[in-house]
């Protein structure tokens, strides 16, 4: 055997470090159900993180989320033809790969995913609930040391941390100013569009539903980055308002997070449909809505803050 034929020689490990990692993944695994029926479903932890992905991504194609999450692709193919066959899931040509398909939740697909979403929320709150706020940190820095420690070429776990929260006094007006200094700057209109949304959030402060209604403030590091609402326009449908997200906001999937956060709320309150009215323009938001299951139901020309629109309204069974 020549020295280039000689097997490299496995690094020392202390065998009770190696019992010290095994001993802890059968306690996480245990911890968060991950042996059982995830989250209480009949599906498995491996089905619920592909939906995840696919409810997440601006684009999802098979091959990328194969290799993010490093799944055979014979294996990712087999879920992906269950889902399809539940009617959860649609492909249509992508528009730039004419080799891949772009994979999109049906409307059944997200009604399937946004429970498992809420209740996977709910049980990772009741895990940190039971510690105080110290201990709390302390158990999300260490998640993240572990992270970084076995995958150091990976970005940061938590780069930035994102709170949703409700509103305390002064938010509301900030989420006035920035819809008229945001929507001026990036797409000049003028001081009625300003003049809409306060009286919109005026509304909303003086007939506040609490049993109804919500609202959360998004916060990136303590500065306040964002804010969505959901208003009560009838005993059963539900209306989506006023999402905005600053410029240091963007690209984190936090605009996502705000309109999956009203989407559980009003299922959990017994809407059955949720509504909402933009304009043609605002291409992102419009994105977000669609990847969500919304449907453009009423399109309408309106000369407004400026310059000629197009206003939309969408809708969403529930």
């Amino acid at each position: 055997m020549t020295m280039a034929t000689m097997p490299t020689p496995t690094p020392s490990v202390d065998p009770s470090a190696v019992k010290a990692i095994r001993r802890f993944n059968r306690f996480y695994t245990r911890r968060i159900g991950a042996l059982d029926p995830y989250l209480g479903s009949d599906l498995s932890l491996t089905d619920v993180r592909v939906l995840y992905e696919l409810a997440h991504r601006e684009t999802p194609v098979a091959s990328e989320i194969g290799r993010d999450l490093g799944f055979d692709a014979g294996y990712l193919s087999r879920i992906l033809r269950r889902f399809e066959t539940h009617g959860w899931l649609t492909r249509e040509p992508h528009p730039r790969d004419a080799r891949q398909s772009v994979l999109r939740l049906t409307e059944a697909g997200h009604a399937a995913f946004a429970p498992l979403q809420q209740k996977s929320r709910d049980e990772a709150a009741a895990l940190l609930a039971a510690l105080p706020p110290a201990q709390q940190n302390q158990l999300v820095q260490a998640m993240d040391t572990v992270q970084a420690l076995l995958e150091p070429a990976a970005p940061p776990a938590r780069p930035q941390a994102a709170v949703l929260r409700d509103p305390a006094p002064g938010d509301i007006g900030w989420v006035v100013q920035q819809h008229g200094e945001l929507y001026a700057r990036e797409y000049g209109w003028d001081h009625r569009f300003e003049a809409l949304v306060a009286g919109i959030a005026g509304e909303f402060l003086l007939k506040f539903q609490p049993e109804w209604e919500r609202c959360w403030i998004a916060e990136l590091n303590s500065e306040r980055v964002g804010a969505i609402f959901v208003v009560r326009k009838s005993a059963t449908v539900a209306q989506l308002r006023m999402l905005i997200l600053t410029p240091a906001a963007r690209g984190l999937g936090l605009g996502g997070r705000l309109v999956d956060e009203c989407i559980a709320f009003a299922r959990r309150k017994g809407y059955k449909k949720m509504t909402l009215w933009t304009n043609s323009c605002l291409t992102a938001a419009r994105s977000i809505y669609a990847k969500r299951g919304f449907q453009l139901t009423h399109s309408e020309p309106h000369e407004g803050y400026g310059q000629p629109q197009v206003g939309e309204t969408w809708e969403l069974k529930l």
